[in-house]
């Protein structure tokens, strides 16, 4: 992750695209788009399908308690994937607590 660390009534946030409009939380103008990769065999993730067949062959199970969320849970540990529903909603945020979860299965790339 590269950007600056923005200080803002009590709150630290990190800002990826300090030079665009996402300063102030506005929209993303798809300058720094990321994507979600599997390492192993360098596909790139388009859909929740495609992402729930690599995490179940790294031990992931779904985890079928909030109507509103999909998730994930691997039984030795105590991690917990929490995901929205619509894929389009599926940010970098997301991406990079899969990456933590599964060092060296996945990483995050500017597209």
């Amino acid at each position: 992750m590269s950007g600056v660390w923005v200080f803002k009534n009590g709150v630290v946030r990190l800002v990826e695209n300090p030079g665009g409009d996402s300063v102030q939380g506005g929209g993303g103008n798809g300058r720094n788009k990321k994507v979600l990769v599997h390492s192993t065999s360098n596909e790139v993730i388009t859909s929740y399908s495609v992402l729930e067949r690599k995490l179940n062959s790294l031990g992931w199970e779904r985890y079928y308690d909030d109507p509103d969320l999909l998730q994930f849970h691997k039984r030795s540990t105590v991690h917990l994937i929490s995901l929205p529903k619509d894929f389009n909603k599926f940010k970098s945020m997301h991406m990079y607590d899969i990456v933590v979860k599964n060092k060296n299965s996945f990483e995050v790339r500017d597209m």
